[in-house]
């Protein structure tokens, strides 16, 4: 469960960090969700 929550806040700043426009803002917000659902499933296994 701790690397879930270490993995969301990395992948959060560096979405952050990367956002230029609004655009960018939605691909990096779904490139997150899809990291977390894909830790979560590797956990969950």
């Amino acid at each position: 469960m701790r690397n879930i929550i270490v993995l969301a806040i990395v992948a959060a700043s560096l979405a952050v960090s990367a956002c230029n426009t609004v655009s960018g803002a939605g691909k990096d917000v779904k490139s997150v969700g899809g990291a977390v659902t894909s830790t979560a499933e590797a956990a969950k296994n």
